[in-house]
Parts: C-alpha cells; structure tokens; sequence
C-alpha cells in the first residue's frame, strides 16, 4: 500500500475518534487532499484508491494535471484553494468544481458571466480575512455581508465561508469566528482547517479539511 493511502487512512481514522469524542452525529467532513505541486503520478495512488476530492492552487497546473482524468472520472472533484485572478476565471470554472477563495464583487461578477457563457456552475466559498492580514487575500468582515448579497443577486451557489488563520497563531480563535459568521449568515459548509490544525477545526463542524502535507508529505 502507498504511504499516501496508508497516510489518509490514519487521518480518516483520527478524525473520526475525534468526532466520536466531540460527541457529534452525522458529521462527515470531506477531506480535500492538497496535491498543488505533485505530479499526478504520485497522486493517481488515491485516485485508484477511491479519494474524490482534491486541491489546487494554479489554474493552468490543474488543468494540465487533471484534464484527461476527469474526463475519464466524473466523481473527481477538484477544489481551487489559492488565489484567483479574475483574467484565469474562464479557465477555473471549465477545470474546477469548487473555487473556495472568492473575495471581490469584481471577481464574483467574473465568475457570474463566465458560468452563464460556459454553461456550467461552481460551488463557491468566499474567502474571510479574519486577521485583516496585508499579505492574504479574504474580503475584510465589515464588508462580508455586502459580498454575500452581491453573490446572491450574481446567480452564485455560495455553500459558506472558507478562512486562512495566521501560521503562527493559536486557529481556534479564527475557526470560532468563521463558525459565528457561518451560522449567522446561515450557510451549510465551512472550508477550514490544513494539515497541522484541522483537528481543531472539528470543534467547528468544518465540512471541507485542506489537508496537503500530511496526506503527501512535504513540498520541495
């Protein structure tokens, strides 16, 4: 068996141990395994495997990695994680089937006219920049509610809030606030938690875990 098989099964384990401990019922979060900058002959393992769910941060990568396969595979779904220049929306929405960074009226508006001329829609998850960070992308809180409604009015399927907390910080904070936000708006999905912090965000209910390194090892 290939230790990325064998590494998502021990993650699958743990999450549910700590499910069990959390004591919560039917809550099966979807693990997103971060293959950005492997090949896809170090990925196909999970593919054959049966793993569905997989995350990119390049638009052209993606396609170029995962173009036939999809074709081949229709369960496969591919999750855009990182930042999306409006210029790349076209060929997001043609490779993807979730974009989890959405954080502009001017990139929602993108995405709004480009899935009416492809004729196929996106989940969504707008991206919050709880920390107000100068370097992260995410649309600032004060300003969220105005983005959500814009979404609406632009025809987007928008399933919840999607957070990046500072590497160096305690995530529990950030995940709590995400939640709050989440529940107040009232969204169904969350999109938290990476490879040394998505067991907190179980606390939260995360429903999509961003987990790359533990699943693949590390990046060159």
């Amino acid at each position: 068996m290939h230790q990325t098989i064998k590494n998502l099964i021990e993650i699958q384990s743990e999450i549910k141990q700590n499910i069990q401990k959390l004591g919560f019922i039917n809550y099966d979060p979807n693990i997103i395994a971060v293959s950005k900058t492997f090949k896809i002959e170090y990925i196909s393992n999970l593919i054959d495997f049966g793993h569905l769910h997989f995350g990119e941060n390049k638009v052209q990568e993606a396609n170029d990695k995962w173009k036939i396969i999809k074709e081949k595979n229709n369960s496969i779904k591919l999750h855009m994680i990182g930042k999306l220049q409006t210029n790349k929306v076209k060929q997001a929405i043609k490779t993807f089937d979730y974009i989890h960074s959405v954080d502009s009226k001017k990139l929602a508006q993108k995405i709004s006219i480009e899935q009416k001329n492809l004729n196929k829609k996106v989940q969504i998850f707008i991206q919050v920049n709880l920390a107000n960070e100068v370097q992260k992308s995410g649309v600032k809180t004060d300003e969220l509610l105005d983005l959500l409604e814009f979404c609406k009015l632009s025809s987007l399927k928008v399933l919840g809030l999607m957070c990046l907390p500072p590497f160096d910080e305690d995530s529990d904070k950030y995940f709590y606030d995400l939640k709050s936000l989440n529940d107040k708006f009232d969204l169904k999905d969350l999109s938290m938690g990476m490879s040394h912090d998505y067991l907190k965000a179980l606390k939260y209910k995360a429903t999509f875990l961003r987990i790359g390194s533990k699943i693949f090892g590390n990046r060159n």
